[in-house]
């Protein structure tokens, strides 16, 4: 089993910048594409962006500009650098982590709020 923890949210005026941080542990033995997802009020969850085991990214058309993903491979860790922040990323954010062979998991998410 794989757990992920996510850190990092809070609450931010717009313009401003979070860095959020997802640790994976557990029975891992290679982790394939990890991506961070959101689930704002009243929507359906939805991606944000994604980042593959090489590095190759993408992103979302609304946050393209404005985020940036990575990840440290030895630390099992990916990161979500978010920039220009805007009351409409205000969300939960969830980790999202595939092994390949096994399956995905979710984070148990994390609080943005944007907001003067």
């Amino acid at each position: 089993q794989v757990q992920l923890v996510e850190s990092g949210g809070g609450l931010v005026q717009p313009g401003g910048s979070l860095r959020l941080s997802c640790a994976a542990s557990g029975s891992i033995f290679s982790i394939g594409a990890m991506g961070w997802y959101r689930q704002a009020p009243g929507k359906q969850r939805e991606l944000v962006a994604t980042i593959a085991s090489g590095g190759s990214t993408n992103y979302a058309d609304s946050v393209k500009s404005r985020f940036s993903i990575s990840r440290d491979n030895a630390m099992n860790t990916v990161y979500l650098q978010m920039n220009s922040l805007k009351p409409e990323d205000t969300a939960v954010y969830y980790c999202r982590a595939v092994i390949p062979g096994v399956g995905g998991y979710w984070g148990q998410g994390t609080q943005v709020s944007v907001s003067s």
